[in-house]
């Protein structure tokens, strides 16, 4: 079985969301489990590069977890060939210009949610991946906690009746998980 060794770049790696739930809870886990078995029997093996602004917590997360690659450099880790994804975890404030650059690099995007801080700025990334023909997607994650396909057939069941107006209030404590 061959390895397919993909690298990412985590933008915003040293923040609850680039470090918690993109680094730990997904690169890191799918690397626990030996990586992601492709359907040609390959496996797909996430190499993360991290970037943060501090020096000293991006060297301390890189080695609890054994990680050799880091840097406050955006530009230079947008720069490595053997990247291809850009992930982005950081403030949704400096996500637009971040995203632009990964895209003029020529990698794929993943941002965590908003994609951007306006609606002009989330056209001007889709519009961006779009013309360089990247895939680009954006965290939908809490889509399908099970809490939220519940209240989803019960709206389409009726149950409520006739909605006149919502809110909902969850935050990162809505579905911890072990992964």
């Amino acid at each position: 079985m061959s390895r397919k060794t993909i690298g990412v770049v985590v933008n915003g790696a040293t923040g609850r969301m680039g470090y918690r739930q993109h680094l730990v809870r997904s690169l890191l886990a799918i690397r626990a489990q030996g990586g992601l078995e492709l359907p040609d029997g390959a496996v797909l093996w996430p190499e993360p590069v991290l970037v943060g602004r501090s020096v000293e917590r991006l060297k301390a997360i890189a080695d609890r977890h054994g990680l050799e690659r880091w840097t406050t450099s955006l530009d230079e880790a947008l720069a490595d060939p053997d990247c291809s994804v850009y992930s982005d975890a950081q403030v949704t404030a400096q996500r637009v210009p971040a995203v632009l650059a990964a895209i003029d690099a020529g990698k794929h995007v993943y941002v965590e949610k908003p994609t951007a801080d306006s609606l002009e700025g989330a056209l001007r990334v889709a519009r961006a991946a779009r013309d360089a023909g990247l895939v680009h997607g954006v965290v939908a994650d809490k889509l399908y906690l099970p809490g939220l396909l519940k209240l989803r057939r019960l709206i389409d069941g009726g149950f409520f009746g006739r909605i006149l107006s919502v809110r909902i209030d969850f935050g990162y404590w809505v579905f911890e998980t072990t992964c």
